[in-house]
């Protein structure tokens, strides 16, 4: 579940889907180019890193480590973000973007403090995003087994307490539940 689901996997996948199920084709090449940017690119850096020796594991286990990530993916997110506006692109899937921002700017600062789960808040996240543009009530019911599979798997491989497994998990839906409350 911890491999499957790690965020940077989520967010490549999340703004993908939610363009094919909101703008059908069109919204899927918007969500494509959006996750090469926003997500792509700080999964490769971190999978660098990873090869290089210079970063535990694509998961960032030890939290020392997430600084540069996560300033990378904060970069690579204002600049796609920045993009598709500029290009008009379907609003969903720019609304989906500052979600991805959203889960920077306010679980990024908290991680270099106390390990807050990644895992758990973009997943979770990623659930409230797409009951914006599917049935609400199956996918937030999925959603919340899901992420309470990989909050479970993430405390048993050590690498969260439960606390900062549910915390993920909050922070992560209460951000992406805002964000496009305010754009759509």
């Amino acid at each position: 579940m911890t491999e499957v689901f790690a965020p940077q996997y989520v967010g490549i996948a999340m703004p993908a889907g939610v363009g094919l199920f909101a703008e059908g084709w069109a919204g899927l090449a918007w969500g494509v180019l959006a996750a090469a940017v926003c997500a792509g690119v700080p999964a490769a850096v971190i999978a660098v890193g990873v090869r290089r020796g210079r970063l535990d594991s694509i998961h960032l286990v030890e939290r020392k480590s997430r600084k540069g990530p996560m300033l990378i993916g904060l970069a690579a997110t204002v600049v796609g973000l920045t993009a598709l506006m500029l290009l008009d692109a379907p609003r969903v899937v720019v609304a989906s973007v500052a979600v991805m921002l959203a889960w920077v700017l306010v679980m990024g600062p908290i991680t270099l403090v106390w390990k807050i789960s990644f895992h758990t808040g973009v997943s979770a996240g990623t659930a409230v995003v797409l009951a914006y543009v599917l049935p609400a009530v199956p996918i937030l019911l999925a959603g919340a087994v899901v992420v309470t599979v990989i909050g479970w798997a993430r405390v048993q491989v050590s690498h969260h307490t439960a606390a900062q497994a549910l915390a993920g998990a909050v922070v992560g839906a209460a951000a992406a539940w805002a964000t496009p409350a305010m754009m759509l």
